[in-house]
C-alpha cells in the first residue's frame, strides 16, 4: 500500500480520505457513503458520514472528475458512488442491453437443449410405434 500511496500522492496530491474512498471504489465497485465508511476502516478512519461525503465531493470536483454519483435505484434510500478512473461508467441503457443480450443467450441455449430432447422423444415415439405395429401384426 505504501508504494502506491506514495505514487498517488505525487501524481494527484490526494488526501488519505480520498485514497481510502478510491481504493474501496476500485476494489468493490459502486458504494453508498455508509458502505465506504465501513469498508475503508483499515485504510482511513472516517469519524462521520459527512467526512466520507466530503472526500467523495472532492473527488467529484477534480478536473477531470474521478468519481460520480449514480442514479438511485428503485427501492433504495441512498445513492451510490463510483470511480471514473477506468474511463467512465456503463450507462443504464447499455447495462439493460447487456442483461437482455445475456438473457437471450441463455434462452437460446435452453431452446437448443429442448430441441434436442424433443428430437430424442420423437425418435423414441417412432420406435414405440414401430414396436406396437410389429406386435399387432403377430396377432393378425
Amino acid at each position: 500500500m505504501t508504494k502506491y500511496e506514495q505514487r498517488l500522492q505525487e501524481v494527484f496530491n490526494f488526501t488519505r480520505a480520498e485514497i481510502a474512498v478510491l481504493c474501496v471504489l476500485l476494489l468493490r465497485g459502486p458504494q453508498t457513503p455508509g458502505e465506504l465508511r465501513g469498508r475503508s476502516e483499515r485504510l482511513h478512519r472516517f469519524e462521520a458520514l459527512e467526512d466520507v461525503q466530503s472526500a467523495i465531493q472532492k473527488l467529484m470536483q477534480r478536473e477531470p472528475p474521478l468519481a460520480r454519483v449514480l442514479a438511485r435505484q428503485p427501492g433504495t434510500k441512498e445513492s451510490r458512488y463510483a470511480h471514473l478512473l477506468a474511463g467512465g461508467l456503463m450507462g443504464e441503457e447499455a447495462r439493460r442491453r447487456l442483461r437482455r443480450f445475456r438473457a437471450i443467450r441463455r434462452m437460446r441455449s435452453a431452446l437448443r437443449v429442448l430441441k434436442k430432447k424433443w428430437r430424442n422423444c420423437a425418435r423414441e415415439l417412432s420406435d414405440i410405434k414401430d414396436q406396437m405395429e410389429r406386435f399387432r401384426k403377430q396377432f393378425e
